[in-house]
């Protein structure tokens, strides 16, 4: 799974390729380790934390939580980044993306 529940939180893994045509969820990743990521796609280039900002925009809009809820907390000038949520209502809403991504 792509995310786990810790001390009241969400630690969402995340694959982010920048510099896309839109943003999008485009499926799941599993690396050679064996941890899976949520495959994500923003409009704006890497720099200066430009896809950063777009994909906490993203994903507060897509799973309907405020931005000040999602902080990116490792991964920060790396295509893989660890999110805390600080949302838990996310926890149903990623367990349905789950299963859909899985479907596909």
């Amino acid at each position: 799974m792509f995310f786990e529940e810790k001390d009241n939180r969400i630690i969402l893994r995340v694959r982010l390729t920048p510099n896309s045509s839109s943003c999008m969820v485009r499926g799941i990743f599993t690396d050679a380790a064996g941890d899976c990521f949520l495959k994500a796609n923003v409009v704006s280039v890497p720099e200066k934390g430009k896809a950063n900002i777009e994909l906490i925009n993203f994903l507060a809009k897509k799973f309907k939580i405020a931005k000040s809820d999602i902080k990116i907390i490792s991964g920060e000038t790396d295509r893989y980044k660890k999110l805390e949520i600080n949302d838990l209502s996310i926890k149903e809403k990623l367990l349905i993306l789950a299963e859909e991504l899985v479907e596909e």
